[in-house]
């Protein structure tokens, strides 16, 4: 991969997460966004209801990181402090804003249904822009290059969406996989040599068992070219090492 390459990062914030009540699908889906977008996901961190571990989280993510996602968070419970503490994070002001306020109006049609708990739905960081949420109405939003959205499966795909045509990224990550029959220790010093060999290519290794021992290796490149070469460079490892019914999987 070019050190040029945009990157990514996520936090997933939630005690729920946590302890095991809730699994968390959003960064299985964020991260096959980022992939076609060009600006692959480097790291994911998992932090509590806790200002402090959200703001340093931010910070440190922000700071390395072309895009910062975080889901969880910004609903109308106590313990939904995402807001705030990206706020924080920044060093800017919070408070209710008009247009996330006519946002939820629109959507629960009756201002007395704009309870203070609904309201906090509606705290905005200063300078931030919103991202659309068509299906409960509270927006998300995005300062500078942190990107703020529910938790909620749903609807933080739906925010997905609603961001990606802002994602500047470089081409899309390709792969080529190759299933071979034999234990995965047996690879291990001829993949190297060929790894090293192509600096460029990230290679993979996933180990697996089916009526005996195999591994998939899997090689990933937004060059087209060099990935081709990469495959070929595997097609006569696989050759020299006398693998026998090897399946290469079409690259993607």
């Amino acid at each position: 991969m070019k050190d040029d390459t945009p990157t990514s990062a996520m936090v997933v914030i939630g005690d729920e997460i946590l302890s095991g009540r809730t699994r968390d699908a959003n960064m299985h889906h964020l991260a096959g966004v980022l992939t076609e977008a060009g600006a692959p996901l480097k790291e994911v961190r998992v932090v509590a209801d806790d200002r402090e571990a959200i703001v340093a989280a931010i910070n440190e993510l922000r700071a390395r990181n072309t895009y910062v996602f975080t889901s969880g968070g910004i609903g109308p419970t106590h313990d939904d402090i995402t807001a705030e503490c990206v706020a924080e994070a920044f060093g800017v002001g919070i408070d209710v804003r008009a247009d996330a306020r006519e946002i939820l109006l629109a959507h629960y049609g009756d201002p007395d249904k704009l309870t203070p708990s609904r309201l906090r739905m509606a705290r905005i960081p200063e300078g931030a822009s919103l991202i659309a949420n068509p299906v409960s109405g509270a927006p998300g939003f995005k300062i500078e290059n942190v990107h703020v959205m529910a938790g909620v499966p749903l609807i933080f795909n739906a925010m997905v969406e609603s961001v990606r045509p802002t994602l500047e990224g470089g081409p899309p990550m390709l792969s080529h996989a190759f299933r071979i029959p034999m234990a995965e220790g047996d690879i291990a010093g001829p993949l190297a040599e060929l790894a090293a060999a192509h600096p460029d290519i990230s290679f993979g290794s996933y180990p697996f068992y089916q009526g005996g021992y195999g591994a998939t290796i899997v090689a990933r490149s937004q060059d087209r070219d060099e990935l081709a070469q990469a495959a070929e460079a595997l097609r006569a490892m696989c050759k020299a090492l006398g693998a026998a019914n090897v399946t290469e999987l079409p690259p993607l």
